[in-house]
């Protein structure tokens, strides 16, 4: 008798069951955290859930939400930029304000439903493409260890990432697919909800080079023809990825009269320029001392090396690979590692079917370490506790 599981609708139910389970988990994390609160700068002390979700950049989508882009920079007396809402992407308060237009709900109603909507499409999205790689186990192994991730709880909150997750998921699954010309469209939306356009176009640029060497090196010429007839919309894709890439740094700059007005407000939060690559050295360099610092940025990239040349990373197939690989490049020349960065590795999420190969035996093991970091990192990083002049760490 064949078994259903897996079977068509099945593995929709499956898979919003995992999903449930973990908001109610993050929920719960959530509401632990908000009951320890103290004042903060958004409220006062042990706030509602609603409240508390809307902590840190919550507020500066929920200003965009109600009050849009400024036309002028807003700098202080020594003439420097202050952060402001340019470096939030539109797509996200966007889409929450046009739905409110329709139905009036208001932005705390909609923002976090946006949220749950985009995360559960996500799951279902990422289970299919994972499924391409591996067999229902592995796939909905996978799907849990997103949903349980040490920062799951920002797919409920009024944050972009459960936005840019659906359509990350789904960009890859076309291009996994071979449906290139389709995944255009979903690349464009994708940088406008967040700055993944030059990854994603390093994904695809590693893609064409894996292209050609494949219409080369191929043994029959029905393997060359294949790999040669993926190298144009490859490269085509990758064009619209670089173009996606810089569309809302142009927005600015139009909308403002600065050409550099999304970098220099995105730097506006590190009080200094942007310097390809140097901080990965002298963030911990002035923690540690330089030795120390370049003994730990060289373990770094050991172990990201010895990562990408394991078996069960490798198995992901060219186009997970590619997208691992493209974002951590680009995170080692452009992010300023702090605080933020466990959050930022959420487009990483391949990496958990890598964690899971054998199903979900491992589940055992990974999810209760998964909860355990989740409830620190909401306690931790989320809940805002004063640590110095500045304030708190952002999550």
């Amino acid at each position: 008798m064949r078994s259903v599981v897996g079977s068509q609708g099945t593995w929709v139910v499956q898979v919003l069951v995992v999903f449930v389970v973990g908001r109610l988990v993050s929920t719960g994390l959530l509401l632990l955290s908000a009951a320890r609160q103290g004042p903060s700068p958004w409220s006062g002390p042990a706030p509602g859930y609603g409240v508390f979700i809307n902590y840190w950049d919550s507020g500066w989508y929920e200003r965009i939400f109600r009050e849009g882009y400024p036309a002028e920079l807003p700098r202080g007396a020594l003439g420097s930029v202050e952060p402001n809402q340019w470096a939030f992407y539109p797509l996200f308060p966007g889409l929450v304000r046009g739905l409110d237009a329709v139905t009036g709900l208001g932005w705390g109603v909609l923002a976090p439903s946006v949220a749950l909507a985009a995360s559960a499409g996500a799951s279902l999205v990422i289970y299919r493409l994972f499924r391409l790689r591996a067999g229902h186990g592995s796939a909905l192994a996978g799907v849990a260890l997103v949903s349980f991730a040490p920062v799951a709880a920002i797919l409920q909150v009024p944050y972009a990432e459960s936005l840019l997750l659906l359509l990350l998921a789904s960009a890859l699954y076309l291009v996994s697919t071979h449906h290139y010309y389709a995944a255009m469209p979903v690349v464009v939306l994708m940088g406008l909800a967040r700055p993944v356009g030059v990854p994603f176009a390093l994904a695809v640029g590693l893609l064409v080079l894996h292209a050609v060497w494949r219409a080369r090196t191929a043994g029959g010429s029905a393997e060359r023809h294949r790999a040669t007839w993926q190298v144009l919309p490859l490269f085509l894709l990758g064009v619209v990825s670089s173009l996606a890439a810089i569309t809302w740094p142009a927005v600015a700059w139009i909308t403002t009269g600065e050409r550099d007005a999304y970098v220099a407000t995105e730097t506006a939060w590190r009080e200094e320029a942007l310097v390809p690559f140097v901080p990965w050295f002298a963030t911990p360099a002035a923690l540690l001392g330089p030795v120390a610092a370049g003994l730990l940025v060289f373990a770094l990239l050991l172990a990201v090396a010895g990562l990408f040349l394991a078996p069960a990373v490798r198995s992901l197939g060219p186009v997970l690979w590619s997208w691992c690989a493209g974002y951590l490049l680009y995170l080692a020349a452009f992010w300023d590692p702090q605080s933020s960065t466990w959050r930022i590795l959420l487009p990483l999420f391949p990496l958990a079917l890598a964690a899971v190969p054998r199903g979900p035996r491992q589940l055992w093991v990974l999810v209760p370490v998964s909860v355990v970091l989740q409830l620190l990192w909401v306690d931790w990083f989320w809940g805002w506790t004063p640590s110095g002049p500045d304030g708190d760490f952002p999550p």
